[in-house]
């Protein structure tokens, strides 16, 4: 083995030495999928079995490149990725098209598909096509070969695809104060679930954080392995490090103006009630709600409490109940603080944790809409 051998081709070698009969039967066939696609589990959480020999000591630096290349994107990111994969190769294996090599023509047909509905029996949404295409290119990155996704079979016709089926972004509902103070009225102050359902909706409202943020937690620092990160609670207020996309970042919560409605509060009391004081922040209720589990919550749980509160406060009463059940989810919340906060533009961005100011502009369509009456101010 040369010193310069790649890492990449080290994993490959490795998992060629231990590959199972019915993986080598698929790859004879055209299609070889990541060791987790066919299940749509995250990518690199099998253990390697590496046999005696000259590369058995490189197990544990297999082992733990399998858990690096977990950490570079979300569980659901990789779990749509996988989804897509499978897919993709089950459509190809009935259309009698080989997987590999990439083959844009081959791609350009599948999106083609895709929108048409022909490959899922009703056609995908834009930004589902999007997604399956960079779900593509990542999957055939991790084999070494690449995508050409500016090849014309494949960049004009999504091209086409966008001008013919895009529509315009669906936004959740922001949930502004006045909303929020009514959900929180629908919550049992006296059961531990109505005290962490609080505690959920208060830090995500003025933390402006994304549900999986909200449940991603630990009451203090380096506390479990699959924690985004910890809270610090202060004299004036509470500091959460969390670890995103582009790096750690501080979002600094005050203490509100009553106890009813401060966030602080509200996360001081859960976590005194419900005895916590290492591990995920917010966690199941147990034993007829009389006890807590050691299990982190789902994000998904945090867009259902948004929901079911919303719907329970009345929020937009004027609409029929699906088509409120539809306008919100745990991005209500961040919507909500950019939208009701009368604060300079740059602090609201720096508390979302948006790049650009322009992303901060469309979570405010609440705040400035009609702010400014250009009909007005051309004398109409």
């Amino acid at each position: 083995m040369t010193d310069n051998l790649a890492l990449s081709d080290v994993l490959v070698i490795i998992e060629g030495m231990v590959q199972k009969p019915d993986e080598i039967a698929e790859n004879d066939a055209g299609n070889v999928p990541l060791p987790s696609a066919a299940d749509a589990e995250p990518v690199g959480n099998s253990a390697v079995s590496v046999p005696a020999g000259e590369l058995a000591h490189l197990r544990a630096l297999a082992d733990r490149a399998r858990d690096y290349v977990e950490a570079a994107s979300s569980t659901n990111t990789r779990l749509a990725y996988a989804s897509d994969w499978k897919h993709f190769s089950s459509w190809c294996r009935r259309q009698r098209l080989e997987v590999l090599p990439p083959d844009p023509q081959t791609v350009g047909l599948y999106i083609t598909a895709c929108a048409s509905g022909e490959a899922t029996g009703s056609a995908n949404a834009v930004s589902t096509i999007e997604r399956r295409l960079s779900a593509l290119s990542w999957n055939y990155a991790q084999r070494g070969q690449a995508l050409d996704r500016k090849d014309r079979h494949i960049a004009t016709v999504i091209a086409g695809i966008r001008n013919v089926h895009a529509k315009p972004p669906r936004q959740k509902e922001a949930v502004l104060p006045e909303d929020l103070i009514a959900m929180l009225e629908t919550l049992d102050r006296g059961t531990l679930r109505g005290l962490r359902d609080r505690a959920m909706l208060l830090i995500g409202f003025a933390g402006g954080l994304r549900r999986s943020e909200i449940v991603g937690l630990d009451a203090g620092e380096g506390q479990s392995e699959d924690g985004r990160g910890w809270i610090e609670i202060l004299e004036k207020g509470m500091v959460l490090n969390i670890r995103g996309k582009t790096g750690w970042r501080e979002v600094e919560i005050g203490r509100g103006s009553s106890d009813a409605t401060c966030p602080v509060v509200a996360v001081e009391t859960w976590l005194k009630l419900a005895r916590l004081a290492h591990g995920p922040l917010f966690r199941r209720v147990i034993g007829q709600g009389k006890a807590v589990g050691g299990d982190r919550l789902n994000d998904k749980q945090v867009a259902r409490l948004v929901k079911t509160a919303a719907l329970a406060a009345g929020v937009r009463g004027d609409l029929s109940e699906d088509a409120r059940g539809a306008l919100f989810a745990g991005h209500s919340l961040r919507a909500g603080l950019a939208s009701s906060a009368e604060v300079d533009e740059r602090y609201v961005q720096k508390q979302l944790g948006h790049v650009s100011a322009e992303m901060t502009r469309r979570y405010q369509r609440r705040r400035d809409r009609f702010r400014v009456n250009l009909t007005k101010a051309a004398g109409l």
